[in-house]
Formats: C-alpha cells, sequence, structure tokens
C-alpha cells in the first residue's frame, strides 16, 4: 500500500477527496490530513508518506511553501497540487519545484485522482529503480576497486588455498582480464628499499610504496588488462594478460614494458630496480607458479653491472637465496671489533680493508638481497654510533656525509662497496677535524692534521713543514704556543693513545703494535709509553687483566 496525505484548509474538500474512489482497491490507503502547512510537516517528520495532495492556497504556509520544504527534506516524497484556474502560477511554480501534476478542484472525479496517483507511483518506482542501479553501481565499482583487485592478486601468488576460486570468480563478474588467454607474471624488487625505508615510519614507507604502484599502473595502462601489486619488502608483482598471441610476441612485449617500468622508477623516483619475468601459462590459477619462477630468477642472479638497466635473466639452482642466507646475516663480533678500532685510530685504509673484506664474502649475493641489505645497514650504524659518541654536540656535521638518498640510484655491489668506503671516509675526516679542534690557528689545525694521517709511518716537523709550506722553525715556534706541547711531544701522545687502543684490543703483540703506531725500536715505545701513562705496556695489559 501506498500511503497517501491529504494537504487543505476545506474540510469539504479533503471530504470529497476521500470519497472519490476506493483507495485500498486502488493499492492506496489514506495515512493523514492536515489543514496547513506547518501542519503537513510534522505529521511528515513523524511518518513520511508516499504521496502528498497539496492545496495551493493555505493560511500560515501556502502549497508552494511547503511543496519547496517537502522536496528540499523529504525528495522521495511525490506531491499532487490542488488549484484553481486563478493560480496556475502558482502551480506552474510548484512544477518546476517538482510536483507531478495537479488537481483542478472544481472538476475533481475519481478517474482523474486515480490516474495522478498511479502517475505518482509510477515515478516512486522509477526512483527506486535508479537507487537500486546506483546502489549496484556503487558496489560494482567497490569490488574492482584497485586495492581489491591488488590484494585478489596478492593472495594468488602468496599461494593462499581459496585464493585460485576467488580470483576466478572476481575475474569473471568484474571484467578482469577479459578475452585472455595466456599470463604471464613479473617481479620487480627496489634494490635499496631496506636501507631507504629502515629510518621511515610506516606511514612514510606506505607513501613510497603507493608511489611506486601508482606509477607503475599508470605505466602499464588499464589495470583490468594489466595489473601492478605490491608484496613485501619493496618487491612487486606485474600480472600481464594478453588475448591470441604467440609466446615469443608476449615475452617481448613484456621485457620491453618492464624496462620502461624501470626506466620510469630510475626517472621519477631515483629508485634503482631489477626485475625477473616467470614463464607463460594459460590459466589464471597458474599465476602463482609464474611468479615464483619470476622470484627465483630473480633472487639467484646478480645484479647488473652498474649502469645497466636490463633485467637480470642469469638463472641460477633452485631454492634461489635461502640456502645464502643461512650463511652470514651481520658482521662478526671480532670484525665489528676491527672496524671500531680502525675508526678509533682514523685508520682509513682498515676501514677500507674491512668492507673489502665483508662484502667478498657475499659478493655472489645479489645487490637486493636481505644479506647484503643487512650488511650495508649494519656498517652504516656502526658509523653513526661512532660519530654520535665522539662527536656528541655535532648533529649538522652529517650533511657533509654523502646522503642516503643515493643509495636509491645504486645498481651493482661494487657501487654500494664504493659508496661506503665514501661514507667512512667522510667519516673519519670528520672524526680528524674533531680530535684537532680548538682555538688553533689554520697552519697549526693543518700540522696537527697531517699527524692525525701519518703517525704509523715516518713523520718529521720538516715533512709537515714542506707539506703545508711553512719553515719548519716557524711551524716549531707557534705549533708549541698554541698547543703547549712540541711537534715531537704531540705526535708521541697521539701515537701513544693508539697504542692503548691497540692493546685493549687484544689482537696484537707488543711488539707488534710499537712497528704499528710509528715507533722504529720497541725500546724507545716502552720509554715513552711509560713516561705518557705512568706504566709500561705489560703492567698496562695486567690491569686489563689480559698479562
Amino acid at each position: 500500500m501506498f500511503q497517501v496525505l491529504l494537504v487543505d484548509d476545506e474540510p469539504l474538500v479533503r471530504h470529497d477527496l476521500r470519497t472519490l474512489l476506493d483507495w485500498n482497491e486502488h493499492g492506496f490507503e489514506l495515512c493523514g490530513q492536515a489543514h496547513n502547512g506547518n501542519m503537513a510537516l510534522a505529521m511528515i517528520e513523524q511518518s513520511p508518506p508516499h504521496i502528498a495532495i497539496i492545496d495551493v492556497n493555505m493560511p500560515e504556509m501556502n502549497g508552494v511553501e511547503l511543496n519547496r520544504a517537502i522536496k528540499a527534506r523529504f525528495p522521495s516524497i511525490q506531491t499532487i497540487m490542488l488549484s484553481s484556474f486563478d493560480d496556475y502560477d502558482y502551480v506552474r511554480e510548484c512544477l518546476k519545484n517538482g510536483s507531478i501534476d495537479y488537481l483542478l478542484k472544481h472538476r475533481l472525479d475519481g478517474a482523474t485522482l486515480a490516474a495522478l496517483l498511479n502517475k505518482a507511483v509510477l515515478e516512486l518506482r522509477q526512483a527506486d529503480r535508479l537507487l537500486e542501479e546506483s546502489e549496484a553501481r556503487k558496489v560494482k565499482t567497490e569490488r574492482i576497486n584497485p586495492v581489491h583487485i591488488r590484494d585478489y592478486i596478492a593472495h594468488l601468488v602468496r599461494g593462499r588455498k581459496e585464493a585460485t576460486l576467488e580470483v576466478e570468480a572476481f575475474s569473471r563478474e568484474n571484467g578482469l582480464y577479459t578475452g585472455a588467454s595466456s599470463y604471464a607474471a613479473a617481479a620487480l624488487q627496489i634494490v635499496p628499499f631496506l636501507l631507504l625505508t629502515e629510518s621511515y615510519s610506516d606511514v612514510q614507507t606506505n607513501r613510497l610504496v603507493q608511489q611506486v604502484v601508482d606509477m607503475m599502473q599508470q605505466s602499464l595502462g588499464d589495470i583490468r588488462e594489466r595489473t601492478a601489486a605490491y608484496v613485501e619488502d619493496g618487491r612487486f608483482m606485474i600480472v600481464f594478460a594478453f588475448k591470441e598471441r604467440s609466446e615469443h610476441a608476449i615475452k617481448s612485449e613484456i621485457d620491453g614494458q618492464m624496462r620502461k617500468l624501470q626506466h620510469a622508477l630510475e626517472l621519477f623516483l631515483n629508485l634503482k630496480c631489477v626485475s625477473a619475468v616467470g614463464h607463460v601459462c594459460t590459466s589464471l590459477t597458474q599465476l602463482g607458479t609464474s611468479y615464483g619462477s619470476a622470484e627465483r630468477l630473480l633472487d639467484a642472479s646478480r645484479s647488473e653491472p652498474s649502469g645497466s638497466s636490463a633485467a637480470p635473466r642469469m638463472p641460477g639452482r633452485a631454492g634461489g637465496l635461502a640456502d645464502e642466507y643461512h650463511q652470514r646475516v651481520s658482521l662478526t663480533i671480532e670484525e665489528h671489533k676491527q672496524l671500531l678500532l680502525s675508526i678509533e685510530r682514523l685508520d682509513i685504509k682498515g676501514v677500507h680493508g674491512l668492507i673489502d673484506s665483508v662484502f667478498a664474502s657475499i659478493h655472489h649475493l645479489p645487490i637486493h638481497s636481505h644479506t647484503v641489505q643487512m650488511m650495508v645497514s649494519e656498517l652504516m650504524q656502526t658509523g653513526d654510533k661512532a660519530l654520535k659518541t665522539w662527536m656528541p654536540r655535532t648533529e649538522d656535521a652529517k650533511e657533509e656525509l654523502p646522503s642516503r638518498s643515493e643509495l636509491g640510484r645504486i645498481g651493482s655491489v661494487g657501487e654500494l662497496v664504493q659508496w661506503l668506503q665514501s661514507f667512512y671516509a667522510g667519516l673519519l675526516g670528520l672524526l680528524k677535524q674533531h680530535r684537532a679542534g680548538g682555538p688553533y690557528s689554520r697552519h697549526v689545525t693543518q700540522a696537527i692534521h697531517f699527524i692525525l694521517e701519518r703517525y704509523p709511518g715516518y713523520v718529521t716537523l720538516e715533512l709537515a713543514a714542506g707539506a703545508i709550506g711553512l719553515n719548519s722553525s716557524y711551524l716549531s715556534r707557534i705549533f708549541k704556543e698554541e698547543t703547549q706541547r712540541t711537534f715531537s711531544e704531540y705526535l708521541n701522545r697521539v701515537r701513544i693513545d693508539a697504542g692503548r687502543k691497540l692493546l685493549e684490543s687484544g689482537k696484537y703483540s707488543i711488539k707488534e703494535i710499537s712497528g704499528q703506531v710509528g715507533f722504529t725500536t720497541h725500546n724507545y715505545f716502552f720509554k715513552v709509553f711509560k713516561e705518557m701513562t705512568g706504566l709500561t705496556p705489560q703492567e698496562y695489559l695486567n690491569r686489563l687483566g689480559r698479562g
């Protein structure tokens, strides 16, 4: 039953309307009567009818005003206007505001009223259909939301058991990969992802991932034919679908698309990437195995030489990197101690040698592997801690080191090693400046830098003066005035401090240490050590509990 409200200030008109037809027989029910607009609005707010029959001329609020209020607040209610001939201007205004038609009071009859009521019903049903269609479109739009498509594909390649049937059903219902007879999945890895994001918040990491996915999808085109989705740890999956085409043509097009993707990411986001393509398959259910083959190719291959954007295609043994990860996941305790000792001694050769040694043990792994990324992360963290320990108030000095953002453009292990060596060269340079810091003149500071750089070898006042471009007598005088030590005393202090660090490390004999810190004879090392510390080297070791 459709509910109808009568609104007219004349009781006789309301009575005539009630008796013109059998309302229930025609599918209608009179749900109320109101004699002015305010009363009608109050009744509508309590229980909105489907249809309202409204008189144009009423006190307090006329029919035009009431109709306007109904359409603004209850747009689904259909309105029919009642009028006399001289009210036509008002009726026209009501029609503009959405009334379906009008009745002339002096011509009221059952057939006309029934016809207008049925017209209102048609409008109501049309509105319902439009609403249902809108809801259906909304549901469908939500279902084909790119996020949902990517979720389905990600579940499929991750091997979720029920994902196969879900993807097939989803594909049929939403026009995904329509008419496709061949499929292939590719894996793309952002090389420095772990290094770039280790200091990011979750929001920042998610923003980077979304940027990558959006750019890839923009390059790929329609998501229903080619789909980019995120997997984990900087790894992305691309699904390709093809209609009738040869496998050779398919592989050729995919290779071109992957080169295009890598170029876009490197050009616009400064992200170095590597990729591999899985085998071509004939159904959606096989996409998981295609992606698995792409990952094995990617993880069993070493990265391309610097400057190459081609996806690696070198096959490796089954199992990829899983077996390699168990061999080495971080610096050994000895390597960590040696690195800290070299930093303390400002020994750039020692640092570079250790970096070379570490990467020699993992050179067979691709640059994007978890092991390589974690090694680099640990080396950088050790450097950061050393800088914070010895230069706690010089945070701005980090700006002088190579930028972390440069890691995004590194495409080979060799480039990574070079970047780390550059990082540590800058780090040791800052520490050297800090140790030489003080209220010293430029020439004295240069002389101190000379000592710090050369103390393990042959160092004299004359050599330092020559390197700086000063007379040795002049340098000797200003050095003593500013540091309160002679050049030789300062040099010996640096050598003995370095010798103490080496003794504390427990890695070398006393005789080996004397040569490493620049003393030409074992006895002279003993003599100077005793003068500066009050202990012989052996007594110093005994104090450490290592004698």
